[in-house]
């Protein structure tokens, strides 16, 4: 893929470039579809539920079936609700989520683009789509869908810091925003040297400010069924309510493929002697650790009340995360540098 980026651009490449991004859109459509019967699955078994078995072979088509329905039902739009911005905010949540897979690497020479600052693409394009969940909370002129929204803005805001500060330790020990020579920093011979063991209290707080992030249980307060009937996309119905659950799993897909980068080794072998096992192979499989570990928390952990998330963002995540990048620094001035 990369020989590919390195060519003029002309418009023989700029159709073979448009036809990898198709591709890679139906490769994402594809795991969100099958994410979510997987997901549905490992909560039945957890919570001793068979899960969705019905449609087709061991109901593998029940995700293709909800899909299609979401897709034939009727979409209507409240008649008080500003029109333009609630059409505006499915297309506004999504765009970014897929956007930013375009700077995941995935081995050494399979990636979209190698950007010298991949890192700070990612963590600033996957903010737009708060302003998309804010927009949609207030375009549906809705109370309940408005308090959705603010809760999100609130929610994304405080855990954003945090995330961000997190992954400033694994900058300062690879020396660069690239992803690609973050995982090539993290190429030592053993699993002891990726930078989830060096930089374990930055990988805690980025696992638990990426959960937030993603609006997922624990910290699902901007859906809250239970006080806000499903909060800012209340109003939503056939495919432009789909478009806010792809975003969400799409960004599913970007988190457990960004952390298998920055803290996992990316497409590194856990010991030498298992080189000889392609890299994309390593790739996929902390891949999936990651996004099994995300559906895991959703079956075993209630919701969180709302004080308890915010305290928990400024009063805790926030001071630990600017005292690890603290202890990283005085570490690579005492025995790095000396």
């Amino acid at each position: 893929m990369q020989s590919w980026l390195n060519q003029p651009l002309t418009w023989g490449n700029v159709l073979v470039l448009f036809l990898w991004a198709v591709v890679f859109l139906f490769i994402v459509l594809g795991f969100v579809t099958y994410a979510i019967y997987f997901e549905r699955k490992v909560i039945g078994w957890m919570q001793l539920r068979i899960g969705p078995n019905r449609v087709g072979p061991f109901g593998l088509l029940q995700t293709v079936a909800d899909i299609f329905k979401l897709l034939i039902k009727e979409d209507t739009i409240p008649r008080k609700a500003d029109r333009v911005l609630f059409i505006l905010a499915p297309a506004l949540a999504y765009i970014p989520a897929f956007s930013v897979l375009a700077v995941l690497p995935y081995t050494q020479n399979l990636y979209f683009a190698d950007l010298n600052v991949g890192l700070l693409y990612y963590v600033a394009l996957s903010g737009i789509s708060t302003l998309a969940i804010v927009l949609g909370g207030w375009a549906s002129n809705n109370k309940y869908a408005l308090l959705g929204g603010m809760r999100s803005a609130a929610q994304m805001i405080s855990y954003e810091v945090p995330l961000v500060i997190s992954v400033v330790g694994v900058i300062l020990l690879s020396g660069s925003l690239n992803l690609r020579d973050i995982v090539a920093a993290q190429d030592g011979g053993w699993f002891w040297n990726w930078n989830f063991l060096p930089q374990i209290i930055g990988f805690v707080i980025f696992i638990i400010a990426a959960v937030s992030e993603l609006n997922r249980t624990p910290f699902d307060l901007p859906e809250a069924e239970s006080e806000l009937v499903a909060g800012y996309h209340v109003e939503y119905s056939g495919f432009r309510f789909a478009f806010f659950m792809l975003s969400e799993y799409v960004y599913v897909y970007a988190i457990a493929a960004l952390t298998t980068v920055l803290f996992l080794g990316g497409w590194h072998a856990p010991a030498p002697f298992l080189d000889f096992v392609p890299g994309i192979i390593w790739f996929l499989l902390k891949f999936a650790f990651v996004v099994f570990f995300l559906f895991w928390i959703r079956a075993t952990m209630p919701r969180i009340r709302v004080d308890q998330l915010m305290g928990l963002g400024w009063k805790v995540l926030l001071p630990v995360s600017l005292l690890n990048v603290f202890l990283t620094a005085v570490y690579l001035e005492l025995f790095i540098k000396n």
